[in-house]
């Protein structure tokens, strides 16, 4: 089943609940004071649009997703009850090729989000100079609350629900919340048995064995590593001994804090969904690595260190704030008691716009995420590239790529931010907005 098309007010950039699909079903993020991920993504794109003069067809097309799919997911569990879950995804743009996008997992799945994630995929493949449009999905469930085996039914159905609208040249699914390789897996061979064939590059993020890429578990992080070392370089930061809070201590934020503590920087924070933890003078990264491989997470960590809850954490002193957990974890409610010298974001839209144009006046410079966050879509694509060739690549020629991509990205971005004196969220997205709309544009309509 098809939704209707995106019904967004393009004015104000945010869904509203009249116009939301199901409100039951499928609701939109609360808003905080009218900051929504949505919004966020939509005052970066309508910037951007207006800089680049773009004609009203042009933005019509761009705003709004191609296609918003809604699939019933039937399912008997093991406790014996029968349930139907919701299943979505939104393909925002496919200019410059099929969709790639992340599925997640989660009884917390909203709309709004899901739209939102989709268009920041396809301005991250844009900038990253990759033959990708956007996509996101979900299956709303709890997937901590069901079983393994039911949790592979409903996933199998799911994909089995989506089969017209998903492969290896139309939409290319990649690990999210909750949806881990494990779950990449499940979708691979669902997709393999009702194509009668082995359909390796339908999926990325997979295991090893199922032809999963070298890389693949820190591709995020190891690309934060590398844009945080030319982010410090331009602002003039010193190589090493940064102090560093990061806000998830997960696949993402866990991989991060050991990969620059080995580089030499200072990890002063870490936080996770229980609390969070620090100390100015740094902290025992493998011992935390340890404690949370054993407990599950840190705010019990009995280490030389200060407990917090998440809103402290935000606003403890650093040189840089990574946070790489949830959207608006930075708003306009604790903007201005920010104490980084520098924000590299490693979620989508951990920065909400009201909070981007706080810290602008003060000076505090922002990486944005379709940059900064990029090293996981680059290895999804080596991947389904490996996967469509049949050739694997060695760790070294997956690491020299991911560098290489992932600086040309940062210097096409930064040229544009000199060109026209822009902060570096405005410069991302005029490029990423450019090209899809050139492509757009030299693709023409066709009816």
């Amino acid at each position: 089943m098809e939704s209707a098309p995106n019904q967004a007010d393009p004015a104000a950039g945010v869904v509203s609940e009249e116009t939301a699909p199901d409100r039951g079903a499928m609701p939109n993020t609360p808003i905080l004071d009218e900051e929504t991920p949505f919004a966020t993504m939509m005052a970066s794109f309508d910037q951007a649009a207006k800089r680049l003069g773009l004609r009203t067809e042009e933005y019509e097309v761009l705003r709004k997703s191609d296609r918003e799919i809604v699939v019933s997911v039937p399912a008997y569990l093991d406790d014996g009850s029968f349930h139907v879950f919701e299943g979505y995804r939104i393909q925002h743009n496919q200019g410059l090729g099929p969709f790639l996008g992340p599925l997640r997992l989660t009884a917390d799945l909203r709309i709004d989000e899901l739209r939102a994630l989709a268009a920041w995929m396809t301005w991250k493949c844009a900038l990253l100079g990759i033959p990708f449009g956007g996509s996101a999905g979900g299956i709303r469930v709890d997937a901590s609350a069901v079983t393994n085996a039911d949790l592979e039914r409903i996933v199998r159905r799911y994909t089995a629900n989506m089969m017209g609208d998903v492969g290896p040249e139309r939409d290319v699914f990649t690990p999210d919340l909750y949806a881990d390789e494990r779950v990449m897996g499940w979708i691979m061979d669902t997709i393999s048995t009702h194509h009668r064939s082995t359909t390796s590059s339908a999926v990325t993020g997979k295991p090893l064995p199922m032809a999963g890429s070298i890389g693949s578990p820190d591709a995020v992080a190891q690309g934060l590593a590398i844009i945080l070392r030319l982010a410090c370089a331009h602002q003039g930061f010193a190589r090493r001994t940064n102090k560093i809070n990061i806000q998830g201590f997960g696949t993402v934020g866990g991989n991060l804090a050991r990969i620059l503590h080995e580089d030499g920087q200072i990890i002063t924070g870490i936080a996770d969904v229980e609390g969070a933890i620090y100390n100015p003078n740094g902290l025992d990264i493998p011992s935390l690595l340890a404690y949370r491989a054993k407990h599950g997470h840190v705010s019990d960590f009995l280490g030389d260190c200060e407990h917090l809850d998440n809103r402290e954490f935000i606003t403890r002193p650093c040189d840089v704030l990574m946070p790489c957990a949830v959207a608006n974890a930075v708003h306009s409610g604790n903007a201005v008691k920010v104490q980084a010298k520098m924000i590299v974001e490693g979620a989508h839209g951990p920065v909400s716009q009201r909070a981007d144009r706080i810290l602008e006046q003060r000076d505090i410079p922002v990486i944005p995420d379709i940059l900064a966050n990029g090293g996981g879509v680059l290895l999804s694509y080596f991947e389904w590239v490996q996967n469509r060739t049949g050739l694997g690549w060695f760790e070294e020629m997956v690491a020299t790529r991911l560098r290489t991509k992932m600086r040309e990205a940062w210097n096409a971005v930064r040229s544009a931010q000199e060109q026209h004196s822009i902060p570096m969220r405005q410069a991302a997205h005029l490029v990423a907005v450019q090209r899809v709309a050139e492509a757009d544009q030299a693709r023409g309509i066709f009816a």
